[in-house]
């Protein structure tokens, strides 16, 4: 019989991915949302959409009845650690056998950043829980680039507050590839284990320019600019001030070089490399062109 897995976070760049890299298995996969209206892209994917809010333990039980599997994704914010231990409760009452949790790179108590050390309290409590586990830590997402697409489209520029920052940055789809690979396999295979994923190689925001310039054909420059110049533009577009302080605060921590390695973690859970910067640009490379530009 399938088993049943409650992907959450459902709506989100990462489970969407994984929704994707699941299509076809031997499962049954379920999507947790907290607002049915929103659920077209699961729906659109055949997967049955339960409605609950990590928020609110009371929603829970309806939807992780009959669970298998969870993967486990909260939201970025002051109650992330409340919104997994909420989880990661309703797992036990319902006897789900196994969670497998999106992390963080660099979790830890000691971690340079607010987002590291709830991540870590979360990572902690999951180890304790009695049910089987996995931790997936990503590294900085090759996703993030497309925050700056509108920019390098019209300017041919893009600006962060991370100096020269060099980053073992990661390709979502490869993020998504891995949780399907845990999720497929037996129960037993990975238990316990903490996988930080990367991409092949580290990299500063200067080569990614160079990468786009030869993608594009026309020149693309990456400007290094203060915390303040990107926390205005941040809350101009509405982002939260707490959220706004996570980022100022892993910049300062790639920064200072907390990024600069990779991991074979992709290569061990998939048995290939994982993708290079050059083929998320390529596979992506409408998004930074103007639009009178693009085919």
């Amino acid at each position: 019989m399938p088993r049943t897995v409650l992907i959450t976070g459902a709506t989100g760049t990462v489970s969407t991915a994984l929704i994707e890299a699941l299509a076809g298995a031997d499962i049954t996969p379920r999507a947790l949302v907290r607002d049915a209206s929103r659920a077209a892209g699961p729906r659109a994917c055949g997967v049955e959409v339960v409605v609950g809010d990590l928020d609110d333990p009371r929603s829970l039980p309806p939807a992780f009845a009959g669970v298998d599997d969870v993967w486990l994704l909260t939201p970025n914010g002051p109650r992330a650690p409340e919104n997994s231990s909420n989880a990661v409760w309703a797992a036990r009452r319902a006897g789900v056998e196994r969670i497998v949790r999106l992390s963080a790179v660099g979790a830890a108590h000691d971690a340079p950043n607010r987002g590291g050390r709830l991540h870590a309290l979360s990572d902690a409590e999951l180890a304790a829980s009695g049910l089987r586990w996995t931790v997936l830590r990503p590294h900085w997402f090759m996703a993030n680039l497309l925050n700056e697409a509108a920019g390098i489209a019209a300017a041919g520029a893009f600006a962060l507050d991370m100096g020269g920052a060099r980053i073992g940055m990661v390709d979502v789809r490869d993020i998504a590839d891995c949780a399907a690979r845990l999720l497929l396999d037996d129960p037993d295979r990975h238990h316990g284990r903490i996988y930080t994923l990367t991409g092949p190689r580290s990299l500063t925001f200067d080569e990614v320019a160079d990468q786009l310039t030869r993608l594009l054909g026309r020149p693309v420059r990456y400007r290094p600019v203060g915390a303040e110049a990107v926390r205005e533009r941040l809350s101009g577009y509405g982002v939260p001030g707490w959220i706004v302080d996570m980022l100022a605060e892993y910049a300062r921590a790639y920064a200072s070089g907390w990024g600069d390695f990779t991991t074979d973690a992709v290569a061990e859970l998939l048995g290939r490399p994982p993708r290079d910067l050059a083929d998320f640009l390529r596979d992506h490379a409408d998004a930074f062109r103007a639009p009178d530009a693009r085919p």
